[in-house]
């Protein structure tokens, strides 16, 4: 669903390229993806050829700014492209959200720090982990900051890392907040041995009392706000965008809807002409109605995330703030749209029989892929729907006292 696209904008005589030109970029890309799925869960990691595909077609430059060779497009446009490239290959398109995403939330550091990324190649990709497991003490110019941290998507083609940490100072901890370190300062460990995802290199890193001058430093406060000293330069609505909320978890939501969608793409092309002890499956009330429930399941995902983010950046293009109210339901429905899309994925994979199973299936790992985008944590409905919940009775009148707790 492409809505309303951005038109074409000049800045400092730079021509940036629409958001349709983008989508037709990934669909183009998507074929590619597919073919190196098997691959990619082979290397676990993203193919080096997919990463240089990424690089040239710009599809992992979708929120980079202007001036550092970006398009400065909206969420909405990088959730559409992330959802065709995952349903070629979940993993593949999972490595283009996860650099996509980082480029945005670089551009909201100081400017110091993105000229120290990209200025002298604007192609860098920036890895992260935003679990708060780094410790920093204050040091004249900046921090001391040590800690290991996990789940690094895509780090064996990055440069950089955005580490999620506090700051520890006589017996009190403030933040978390978010430390910018090149990867020359950090040790990778190989311990993405993984059930699902496997493609994403998703693998932990370490770094050891490492010097972070004060210009790589993001006040967690003022990324959660939209507010980061970025959004100084780089003035673009895109960057007002709260990080951390219901919001930019538009982009897993996308993520799982797309896998979803080429997991019932693979699987109308096996059931399709399939025969079982002579009886066509294809011909069976009971697989057409699977067939409906599933594509019905998956087409309402997609409207009810893609809703609320299309939303939030017409709200920001107007100059106005989100909302609390706003932000818990999109948390909302970023949770619900992936309890619809596993719903969807698993009556499909369950109908396609034990052929399904075998290694060398697209279905099985498209599967895989999918359980493993929905335990993310940013997408747990059960939290989800307590935040929003609450938040929705503390409206109607419900007193604190008698609301649990679950921040």
């Amino acid at each position: 669903m492409s809505g309303d696209r951005p038109a074409m904008r000049v800045v400092s005589g730079k021509q940036a390229v629409s958001g349709d030109e983008l989508i037709a970029r990934a669909r183009a890309l998507a074929p590619k993806l597919k073919e190196r799925a098997a691959e990619a869960a082979s290397l676990r990691r993203c193919p080096d050829q997919t990463i240089a595909d990424l690089g040239e077609s710009g599809l992992t430059r979708v929120c980079q700014p202007l001036r550092f060779g970006g398009y400065e497009l909206g969420w909405d446009v990088l959730c559409e492209v992330s959802q065709i490239l995952a349903a070629a290959c979940g993993a593949q398109g999972w490595v283009q959200r996860i650099f996509a995403d980082h480029a945005h939330m670089l551009a909201t550091f100081p400017a110091a720090a993105q000229e120290d990324v990209w200025g002298k190649d604007h192609g860098v990709f920036v890895s992260a982990s935003f679990d708060p497991t780094g410790r920093a003490r204050r040091v004249e110019g900046g921090f001391r900051f040590s800690g290991r941290h996990g789940f690094s998507s895509g780090i064996d083609h990055a440069g950089w890392m955005i580490c999620g940490g506090f700051i520890e100072e006589d017996a009190r901890r403030e933040g978390p907040h978010f430390f910018l370190v090149p990867k020359s300062d950090a040790t990778v460990i190989d311990d993405w041995h993984v059930m699902g995802l496997e493609g994403t290199g998703s693998k932990s890193f370490e770094v050891q009392d490492k010097f972070i001058p004060a210009h790589r430093f993001l006040d967690g406060r003022l990324a959660r706000a939209g507010n980061g000293p970025g959004t100084e330069i780089n003035t673009a609505p895109l960057y007002r965008l709260p990080k951390g909320g219901g919001l930019t978890s538009t982009g897993f939501a996308a993520l799982a809807v797309g896998m979803a969608k080429g997991l019932l793409e693979d699987w109308l092309d096996y059931t399709g002409p399939r025969k079982s002890r002579g009886v066509a499956i294809g011909s069976q009330q009971s697989m057409q109605m699977l067939a409906a429930e599933a594509a019905a399941e998956i087409d309402a995902a997609e409207a009810l995330y893609m809703s609320s983010i299309a939303a939030a950046m017409k709200k920001l293009a107007r100059g106005e703030k989100i909302g609390a109210m706003e932000l818990a339901a999109a948390k909302r429905n970023v949770a619900f749209t992936c309890q619809l899309v596993l719903q969807a994925g698993t009556k499909l994979f369950n109908a396609a029989g034990g052929r399904a199973l075998f290694t060398e299936s697209a279905m099985q790992r498209q599967y895989r892929n999918l359980l493993g985008a929905v335990s993310h944590h940013g997408v747990v409905w059960d939290q989800a729907a307590t935040e929003y919940g609450k938040a929705l009775l503390q409206q109607h009148g419900a007193p604190r006292s008698e609301r649990a707790d679950v921040d």
